[in-house]
């Protein structure tokens, strides 16, 4: 594996991990903070996605060690974080603030980021 692809999958974990930790004591914190948009409560799901898609699509039509692939790899970890964190909790809660907090919330976004670091790891042995 070459330094930058070592160097992109340190900022793509970095990015998986810190805000996935950061956003559960932020919300563990302050359970009832949300993110509302003209009446519309958008989960860090959605923020995720976007954040996938501006950081996943230059890292798939580009080549080469440029610095913005870089921070491309950071930002679709970061969005990535967020997205798989909600995923357990969508499906497996009824959404509100308080099942936020439950276990199977926490464990579910513990196992999808866990998977997606384990994931990566393993992509880049090969």
């Amino acid at each position: 594996m070459s330094a930058t692809d070592r160097r992109r999958l340190r900022l793509f974990l970095l990015g998986l991990l810190l805000p996935f930790a950061a956003l559960r004591l932020l919300l563990h914190a302050s359970p009832n903070a949300n993110f509302d948009v003209g009446g519309y409560n958008v989960h860090h799901l959605f923020t995720g996605l976007l954040l996938v898609t501006a950081g996943g699509v230059p890292l798939a039509v580009r080549r080469g060690p440029e610095r913005l692939l870089d921070l491309c790899a950071g930002v679709f970890g970061v969005g990535l974080s967020l997205a798989l964190d909600e995923w357990v909790y969508l499906i497996a809660t009824d959404g509100s603030d308080a099942s936020y907090l439950l276990p199977i919330s926490l464990w579910g976004g513990v196992v999808m980021v866990g998977s997606a670091c384990a994931y990566a790891m393993l992509v880049s042995r090969q």
